[in-house]
C-alpha cells in the first residue's frame, strides 16, 4: 500500500464565547517559491472529505501522479500514517468518497470513453472496507446483450443513520436484447429506479420501481423516498423536454402527488433541493417576485403552503446548507460580495460565530461534515489569501484542532487579498467584480493587468481563494474578474437570454472591465491582456474580434470559438433539441463566433485544450487556431493528450501556468 502522511498542524484552540478564545500563535516567517507554476498549478491536496459516524477517522481523496487519486483514511486523535485504500488512474478518477459505517465507505468514480465517435462520460459507485478490502462496484451489472450502453450506474441518495452499510441509491435499469442464457430470464426493466443495497454482498431490493421517464429521487434523509423528478420527451423526436415534473409522496406514503414543475431554459418554477421530514416540508429554490430566486419551504401534507425562508433583494438565494449524514438542513446562502450564510440551527450559528472569532483571518466557515451524534464536526475554513485548512472541533471538550491543509505547497507564502469592486459599463450599469492586485501592493499604478472573466457563461466569481488569479498576481499582474451581464446569482434581468444569446452585452461588458483598469491608472495600456477559461475564453478571444485595440494578448483555456459547433457537439444526446435552444438561431451564431471571424483579431493568441474535453471539444480550439494561422494572425495552441475540461493534472497545470506567463511577458514586453 501506498503511504501518505497528512498534513497534520499542531496547534489546538478552545472555542469559548469571549473575544480572547485563541491562544496566541507565533507568526510563521514568509516563504520564497523556486517554482511558482507548480506550486499554484498543484491540485488540491483534498479533493473530497468525510468524518466517520464515530468521528475518529477521516477519509479524503488526495491526488496522485497524472490525472490519478487516491482514497486515504486516518485517526482524527493521532496514530498511524493514512494508507491508500483505493486507487485511480487517468481512464478513471475518484471524485468523493463517503462513510457508510465506520468500516466501510462508498466512492464515485467518473472517466472519460470513446462510444463510437462520440466521446462520453461514465460513473461508477465502488464499496470498499477502510482497509482496502471487499471492493464491490453497486448497481445493476453490464451485460453483454443489454441494449445499450451504461453510462450512469446511480448514486447514493441516503446513507441509512443507523443501519449497517446499507444505502439507498437511484439505479440504471437496462433491458436485454435477447437470451440472457439458459439458466436467466432476459432483464425488461428499464429506467431510474431506487434500490436499497447491502454494500458488503450486493443483495438488494427494489424501492421505486423504475421508469424511463425518471431522473432523479429525493428522500428525507431517515430512508424515505419522498420526491421524484420526471422528464419527458418532446413529442416523437425522442429528444429531452426542457420541463421537469416534480412529485411528492405523502409522510404515511401512498400514491404520487403532483408538486410542480422546472422549465430549464426559461428557468423558472420550483426546483426542490432537499426535505425536512420533522415539518414534512420540501426546501425549493422558486424566483420571487424581485426576479432572484429564493428558498421557500413547501408543505407535503397536500395543502399546497409555501413561505418564504431566505430571500435577498440583490443576489439570487442559491445554495443549501446542510450537514452530517442525514444532510440535515441547517440554513442557506447567497453570495453579494462575500458569501454570507443564514443559520436555521441556532448551535451552529453559535459557533460559527465563534469559529470567526478564534480565527479572525478565516471569515469563511463551512461544516463539512458530522459524526452521527454531531458531537463532532469537520470544519473548512478560508479567505482570499488562504487557500483552507480543515478542523475538527469536539463539542465537549470545546476543543478545536487543525489537521489538514488544502494547499500545503502555498503555506506561509504571501498571497494576494481580493477586493470587491464595481465599474461603469458603457452604457451605465455598475458591473461588479474583484480586483487582485500583487501581494503587498495596495495603490498600483501602470501595472500590467488581466481582465478575467469566468466560465459559464451561468456561473459567477465570488470572493475567496483562486488559484489562477493568485498565480497571475504572484507574478505581478493586476487581475479583475468580472461579473459581466449574462453571469447568473444576480437574478433574471442580469442573465438575460444567457451569455452565448446575449453576448454582445456580456462581451461589451468584458471589455469595459479592461477600459476601467486603463482609466484608474491601475493598467498600463500597452500592457493589457485578456485570460478566460470555457466561456471565459470564449469571452478573451471574442473581445479580441470586437475590440482589437484593447487587449494586447489573448490566453483561452478550453474555449468555445464556434457556436454553431458547439451547438452540433450534442446532437447523438438526447439533450440535443435544448441545447440548440440554449445557443439559439439566427445571425448572432455567426456574428459571436470567434472562429468565423477570426481575421479581426491583431494581437497574439495562445489556447490550452485537453483532447478527452466533453463539456468543450478539442475542435473548438483547434479550428480556431486553423482559422487564425490561415488570415494571417499569431496563434499557439497546446493540446494536453488525455486531458478533460478541468485540465485536471497538476504537471499539466503547471506548464499552462508557465507558458502562459511566459507569452504574455513576452507580448507584451514584460522584462
Amino acid at each position: 500500500m501506498l503511504k501518505k502522511t497528512l498534513f497534520f498542524a499542531t496547534t489546538a484552540w478552545v472555542l469559548a464565547a469571549g473575544p480572547a478564545a485563541a491562544q496566541a500563535q507565533l507568526q510563521p516567517q514568509p516563504q520564497t517559491l523556486s517554482d511558482p507554476a507548480a506550486a499554484f498549478g498543484a491540485r488540491e491536496s483534498v479533493q473530497s472529505i468525510s468524518l466517520s459516524p464515530d468521528g475518529r477517522t477521516i477519509a479524503y481523496v488526495a491526488p496522485t501522479t497524472g490525472q490519478g487519486s487516491a482514497l486515504y483514511l486516518a485517526p482524527v486523535d493521532g496514530g498511524q500514517a493514512s494508507q491508500a485504500v483505493i486507487h485511480s488512474g487517468n481512464s478513471q478518477q475518484i471524485s468523493a468518497c463517503d462513510f457508510v459505517s465506520n468500516r466501510r465507505l462508498v466512492c464515485n468514480l467518473f472517466g472519460m470513453s470513446q462510444l463510437g465517435t462520440t466521446l462520453v462520460s461514465i460513473s461508477r459507485v465502488v464499496a470498499v472496507n477502510a482497509d482496502g478490502s471487499n471492493v464491490k462496484v453497486l448497481g445493476e451489472r453490464d451485460r453483454i446483450d443489454q441494449m445499450y450502453a451504461r453510462l450512469y450506474s446511480g448514486s447514493v441518495i441516503d446513507f441509512l443513520p443507523g443501519s449497517q452499510d446499507h444505502v439507498l441509491m437511484t439505479q440504471t435499469f437496462i433491458p436485454e436484447s435477447g437470451d440472457a442464457g439458459p439458466t436467466r430470464l432476459n432483464r425488461t426493466r428499464e429506467g431510474l429506479g431506487v434500490v436499497r443495497v447491502n454494500t458488503n454482498d450486493l443483495r438488494n431490493t427494489i424501492v421505486e420501481q423504475p421508469h424511463i421517464n425518471n431522473v432523479n429521487y429525493l428522500t428525507d434523509g431517515r430512508g424515505q423516498v419522498r420526491l421524484r423528478a420526471t422528464r419527458g420527451t418532446r413529442g416523437a423526436t425522442g429528444m429531452d423536454s426542457p420541463v421537469i415534473e416534480f412529485q411528492y409522496r405523502p409522510a404515511n406514503g401512498g400514491d404520487w402527488a403532483p408538486l410542480g414543475r422546472y422549465d430549464t431554459l426559461a428557468r423558472t418554477g420550483i426546483y426542490p433541493a432537499a426535505v425536512d421530514p420533522t415539518l414534512n416540508v420540501a426546501y425549493v429554490f422558486q424566483r420571487g417576485a424581485n426576479g432572484r430566486d429564493a428558498l421557500y419551504r413547501m408543505s407535503l401534507d397536500g395543502s399546497g403552503r409555501q413561505e418564504v425562508v431566505v430571500q435577498n433583494e440583490t443576489v439570487d438565494v442559491d445554495s443549501l446548507l446542510r450537514i452530517g449524514r442525514g444532510n440535515r438542513v441547517v440554513g442557506a446562502s447567497y453570495a453579494n460580495e462575500r458569501r454570507e450564510g443564514v443559520y436555521f440551527d441556532a448551535e451552529l450559528q453559535r459557533i460559527a460565530a465563534m469559529f470567526r472569532r478564534a480565527q479572525p483571518n478565516l471569515p469563511q466557515v463551512h461544516f463539512a461534515d458530522a459524526s452521527e451524534d454531531e458531537s463532532r464536526l469537520l470544519i473548512w475554513a478560508g479567505s482570499d489569501n488562504d487557500p483552507g485548512r480543515y478542523f475538527i472541533y469536539d463539542k465537549a471538550a470545546r476543543n478545536l484542532t487543525e489537521i489538514m491543509l488544502a494547499r500545503p505547497q502555498l503555506e506561509n507564502v504571501t498571497l494576494a487579498t481580493v477586493r470587491p469592486v464595481t465599474y461603469r459599463a458603457s452604457d451605465g450599469t455598475q458591473i461588479p467584480g474583484y480586483l487582485t492586485l500583487p501581494p503587498g501592493v495596495e495603490n498600483a499604478r501602470g501595472l500590467p493587468a488581466i481582465v478575467m472573466p469566468h466560465g459559464g457563461p451561468g456561473a459567477r466569481d465570488e470572493w475567496g481563494f483562486d488559484w489562477l488569479s493568485q498565480y497571475f498576481a504572484h507574478r505581478g499582474y493586476a487581475v479583475l474578474q468580472p461579473n459581466f451581464r449574462g453571469s447568473s446569482g444576480y437574478g433574471d434581468a442580469w442573465f438575460m437570454d444567457n451569455g452565448f444569446r446575449s453576448w454582445r452585452t456580456a462581451i461589451g461588458d468584458v471589455s469595459d472591465a479592461g477600459r476601467w483598469l486603463v482609466s484608474e491608472g491601475i493598467a498600463d495600456p500597452a500592457k493589457l491582456a485578456i485570460v478566460g477559461w470555457s466561456y471565459g475564453g470564449y469571452a478573451a478571444l471574442q473581445a479580441g474580434v470586437i475590440d482589437p485595440n484593447l487587449y494586447k494578448a489573448v490566453v483561452a483555456i478550453a474555449p468555445v470559438t464556434d457556436l454553431a459547433i458547439a451547438r452540433d457537439e450534442w446532437r447523438n444526446f438526447s439533450s440535443a433539441a435544448n441545447m440548440r435552444d440554449y445557443f439559439g438561431e439566427g445571425p448572432h451564431i455567426q456574428q459571436g463566433s470567434p472562429a468565423q471571424n477570426a481575421a479581426a483579431i491583431r494581437v497574439p493568441v495562445l489556447m490550452f485544450h485537453g483532447d478527452n474535453d466533453r463539456n468543450v471539444g478539442v475542435r473548438q480550439s483547434r479550428v480556431m487556431d486553423e482559422r487564425l494561422r490561415g488570415a494571417g494572425g499569431r496563434s499557439e495552441l497546446v493540446v494536453f493528450p488525455g486531458l478533460d475540461h478541468q485540465i485536471d493534472d497538476s504537471t499539466a497545470r503547471a506548464t499552462m501556468l508557465r507558458r502562459a506567463d511566459e507569452f504574455l511577458r513576452g507580448a507584451l514586453g514584460i522584462r
